[in-house]
């Protein structure tokens, strides 16, 4: 579960999410982006239940579903057995241009294409350029209009009534920086993602054997926590969250020490667990 700008996106939804949004306080209805990464059980079988429960306690605003073109089958099948849910359920497939699959005023979500046992997408997360915040100060020295501070807001210089140009720099404290979110679900090893993901500041991405299975992990086009640190280190990400065990490992802390001998930072996820990219100014204040 991710929360950007007020909103909360689910990304993927396994068997159990109902209960597990339920564990850690999480409402549901407050769910109104689902992106699901690939049509394989442990990624999707939670999402009948829990779209089942929504109609169940009266929501009428849509749910909008991202996914590979096969979603939309899917559930039109649940719907054909289950009856039809009273909201509407709106589905939006990756564009092959890789513009945007979802857009607001304050965030886009961009789809990113893995090479999986079947169609799969991973999503990037990225923030807008917020306003600027003009210096109160320099609104009162300057004698600026509120025209002059709504320009001034959107990077522009100020000129005065003298001709005098003033730097939108001296107006305005330094901006935001633009925190961003990667979510890389299964695939196989793909140095080529390092460039899509490049600077995030928060990379999750599937580990799901050990570097000693490395052949196995090919065989199933899934990825090991080694590669998954190669390619959060080539991409200069700031932190790297790794999961998707195989339930053959007992100590998933053995992966999470595999990769940090090539990625310092990173964590092996668990259930609950969270975590935060604050926000902060470029440089100065």
């Amino acid at each position: 579960m991710l929360k950007a700008d007020e909103r909360f996106f689910l990304i993927d939804c396994g068997e159990g999410t109902q209960m597990r949004l339920l564990k850690y306080g999480l409402n549901p209805a407050r769910i109104h982006h689902i992106f699901i990464s690939h049509l394989h059980g442990d990624h999707v079988f939670g999402l009948f239940g829990l779209l089942s429960t929504l109609g169940m306690i009266g929501r009428k605003v849509p749910v909008h579903l991202y996914g590979p073109h096969a979603l939309e089958e899917l559930m039109q099948y649940y719907s054909r057995f289950f009856g039809p849910l009273p909201f509407e359920l709106a589905f939006v497939s990756p564009p092959e241009n890789k513009n945007f699959i979802y857009e607001s005023d304050k965030i886009t979500v961009t789809a990113i294409p893995l090479k999986h046992r079947t169609p799969a997408f991973g999503y990037l997360f990225r923030e807008k350029d917020k306003p600027l915040n003009v210096i109160k100060e320099q609104i009162e020295a300057y004698g600026l209009g509120i025209a002059d501070v709504v320009k001034v807001k959107r990077g522009e210089d100020f000129i005065n009534e003298s001709g005098e140009l003033i730097p939108n720099s001296r107006l305005t404290y330094p901006p935001f920086h633009k925190r961003s979110y990667a979510y890389i679900s299964d695939t196989v090893f793909d140095p080529g993602l390092a460039e899509i993901v490049k600077g995030v500041d928060l990379l999750f991405h599937e580990a799901t054997f050990s570097e000693k299975d490395k052949k196995l992990a090919a065989q199933t086009l899934h990825s090991t926590a080694a590669q998954a640190a190669t390619v959060a280190k080539k991409a200069g990400v700031q932190k790297l969250l790794i999961g998707h065990f195989s339930t053959r490992y007992k100590d998933p802390l053995q992966l999470e020490a595999e990769a940090k001998e090539i990625f310092i930072n990173t964590v092996g996820v668990k259930d609950g667990d969270l975590y935060s990219v604050p926000l902060k100014r470029l440089s100065g204040e």
